[in-house]
């Protein structure tokens, strides 16, 4: 049993470049994360992928629709959303250091252990419903760190260290596979 996942990032939204930590606030594309998303449209191959899903947060559900609407069915999942910051949601991002909050909780939010839990729910979810499909995902940061851990055997703290985000590699959709 195996499920490929090509996972995609929601286009930058206003907060992101207000470097405002997001969280679970709905959020909203930018300027600039429209065009992001029409042109990474462009960029997917639609027959290639089976189902579609994302968070059930704003940006991610307008970047679904920019990208997949009118050509795939495309599920929001709330397992899929961001890290809640809790108190710092809407605060300036750099408040937000994931390094210091894998096992603690942010104040009245979550850690990134139990953001992996929820992405852990979320690919068994796939391995019992999906198996052998090609699955589309849009949505965070943190969720893709913690599909980095399940699926790559990294750590944390390495998945963290060596985030695309903090290189600039964006790239148009990254590939990962899970296993059962």
């Amino acid at each position: 049993m195996a499920i490929k996942i090509t996972y995609f990032v929601h286009g930058t939204t206003y907060d992101n470049l207000e470097h405002k930590a997001t969280g679970w606030l709905p959020g909203e594309l930018s300027p600039k994360g429209i065009e992001q998303a029409k042109a990474l449209k462009e960029k997917v191959k639609m027959n290639e992928i089976d189902f579609v899903f994302c968070s059930d947060l704003k940006r991610a559900i307008d970047s679904a629709e920019i990208v997949f609407g009118g050509e795939k069915e495309i599920i929001h999942d709330e397992r899929l959303r961001e890290c809640n910051y809790g108190l710092l949601d809407g605060k300036d991002s750099g408040l937000v250091v994931y390094e210091e909050h894998i096992e603690e909780a942010f104040p009245e939010g979550e850690a990134m252990l139990d953001v992996e839990k929820r992405i852990k729910s979320f690919c068994d979810f796939l391995l019992e419903n999906y198996d052998e499909k090609h699955i589309a995902i849009v949505a965070h940061k943190a969720p893709q760190l913690a599909i980095q851990v399940l699926t790559q055997g990294k750590s944390w703290k390495q998945a963290i260290s060596e985030d695309w985000r903090k290189t600039k590699a964006w790239q148009p959709g990254w590939e990962y596979t899970i296993n059962k």
